[in-house]
């Protein structure tokens, strides 16, 4: 596999290790238990996969190769080009700007840019229309594009069954960038609409067997389907795509009630689904899934607590949140310094989608053990500062040189 170029500020000397000692040790993947480093009276329980995925690996490498490049010029990205506070900040840190930000809304006007600019695509991909218009201005957008290879291949799957005559049905937040740039390439090949959720997935089933009528379609998916959709012969054939940040099994949930809505409304025998069903499994992105994966291994073990690290709107990120809440007490932080002190911790509610403070949050009786994992976007060494500062509240603990033997 390919390697990248990573700035030595984001490596950490005791998570790095470990991946590449595990992985190793395990090429094939197939071991998804926790790596257990036990400092005595705190235990931690490090997950299989987390961090920096090929993608993101992909988007930084090229990112600081045009810093390098091009000293003097004015730098700027679509917007974020992943959602990590600490890259971005690094970046902005070095003089590169936003021209969007996360949700779309423009920062810096189109004209004040001209054909000697550098403009960065992040790691999301962006929309025709963001290419299109950055043509115009005479701004070669493909030069330094880090759009990660998996949302490409979830846009080429979708032109290839758009061509085929299937309607697009792409499972993801209809906001987030990755959902805009994956709409705006699929509307170019096949009517495409966006369900974020089961809810939505259900009241599609219900247009598609006709139990609710076309004319309130545009109600129930407003801001959701491309221009023209019609329920009533756009539903007839589809397939399914996704975000490649969602949870697979929630992809694969949605995918298998529309099948089996076509299934039943056709009446179709097994081999005639492919008539109306396309094959779209192949979609799923390899790293979200090891990372959830890792994740449903690690709850299998006992924990007093769980810290999940990452940027809040990091939507795979929140997967995993959402997935370690089902069991254990879980604090989402972006960084170390949400980690008052021993006896409190900044944290972001999903819930409520702000932060909040909780006291307490480390058990009094030990040996304490904690589980750590992160999201895709996520620096090793953010992960390091967390588990050092985390080990300071405890004395008497071993040295990190002597639990890191063998390492």
């Amino acid at each position: 596999m390919k390697t990248f170029n990573i700035p030595d500020f984001y490596r950490s000397r005791i998570i790095s290790p470990i991946k590449e000692f595990r992985r190793k040790n395990d090429k094939l993947k197939r071991d998804y238990t926790p790596t257990v480093l036990d400092f005595g009276p705190v235990q931690f329980l490090i997950a299989r996969h987390f961090g920096f995925c090929y993608g993101v690996e992909n988007a930084i490498d090229i990112a600081y190769r045009a810093i390098a490049e091009n000293p003097g010029k004015r730098i700027f990205l679509l917007s974020e080009m992943i959602h990590n506070p600490d890259v971005n900040r690094d970046l902005t840190d070095r003089g590169v700007r936003f021209i969007m930000d996360t949700k779309g809304r423009q920062l810096i006007p189109w004209e004040t840019l001209t054909p000697e600019d550098i403009v960065i695509v992040p790691a999301f991909g962006t929309t025709i229309e963001n290419q299109s218009k950055l043509s115009e201005l005479g701004i070669n957008s493909y030069i330094y594009d880090t759009t990660c290879p998996f949302v490409e291949k979830v846009w080429n799957r979708a032109a290839q069954i758009g061509q085929k005559e299937y309607s697009i049905v792409i499972h993801g937040k209809p906001f987030h960038e990755e959902t805009r740039a994956t709409f705006s390439h699929s509307k170019e090949n096949a009517p495409t609409i966006v369900v974020e959720n089961m809810e939505q997935t259900l009241l599609l089933g219900k247009y598609i067997t006709g139990e609710l009528p076309a004319n309130q379609f545009s109600a129930d998916f407003e801001g959701q389907f491309s221009e023209g959709f019609d329920p009533a012969s756009d539903l007839s054939r589809i397939g399914v795509v996704n975000q490649t940040t969602m949870l697979a099994s929630d992809t694969q949930g949605i995918a298998d009630y529309l099948k089996n809505v076509m299934i039943r409304h056709y009446n179709l025998k097994p081999h005639e689904v492919e008539e109306r069903f396309a094959n779209t499994r192949d979609t799923l992105c390899y790293a979200t899934n090891d990372n959830q994966d890792a994740t449903y291994a690690l709850l299998t073990h006992d924990a007093d607590l769980v810290v999940v690290a990452g940027g809040y709107n990091s939507s795979n990120t929140s997967h995993l949140v959402e997935l370690c809440e089902t069991k254990f007490p879980t604090y989402f932080i972006e960084s170390v310094n949400k980690i008052l002190d021993r006896q409190l911790i900044r944290h972001y509610n999903l819930h409520l989608k702000e932060e909040v403070v909780t006291e307490n949050y480390l058990s009094s009786q030990t040996p304490v053990r904690i589980m750590l994992t992160c999201g895709a976007s996520c620096p090793d060494a953010v992960v390091e500062g967390i588990l050092i500062r985390l080990l300071s509240f405890f004395d008497g603990a071993k040295k990190v040189e002597e639990v890191m033997v063998g390492f």
